[in-house]
């Protein structure tokens, strides 16, 4: 039997006026030690994000969800965060803060699989 392991993830939210606290779903990052796992996963819908009052510039909100996710990866690509061990990049990444691009509080969970974990959630709460 296939052991289990601790994951953690959070919900990636746009909030186009940050002063409405209304927010749109846009992607996941999750991250797994045991498994040496982080990654997001985003998608921008840009017809449910124009239901707005305040309508954001898709390509920096485009830019932002990849560098999002460049972060994850890791790297010299990903600036002086992404030379930074994993778990403390995850931090950084779900880290509170008043801008454009939030993330949910973090969540816990068990899994086999994080790259299974991490569709399954974004299937569920992104699309």
């Amino acid at each position: 039997m296939q052991e289990q392991h601790l994951f953690e993830y959070a919900i990636l939210r746009v909030v186009p006026q940050v002063e409405r606290e209304e927010f749109l779903n846009a992607g996941v990052v999750l991250y797994c030690a045991k498994q040496h796992f982080l990654h997001a996963k985003c998608y921008l819908n840009e017809t449910r994000l124009k239901t707005f009052p305040c309508k954001p510039d898709m390509q920096e909100l485009g830019a932002y969800l990849t560098a999002f996710e460049r972060i994850c990866i890791g790297g010299s690509t990903a600036g002086p965060i992404g030379k930074l061990p994993a778990a403390e990049r995850f931090r950084w990444l779900t880290a509170t803060r008043s801008t454009v691009l939030q993330t949910s509080k973090v969540h816990p969970g068990f899994c086999k699989d994080a790259g299974e974990m991490l569709t399954r959630i974004f299937n569920q709460f992104v699309l």
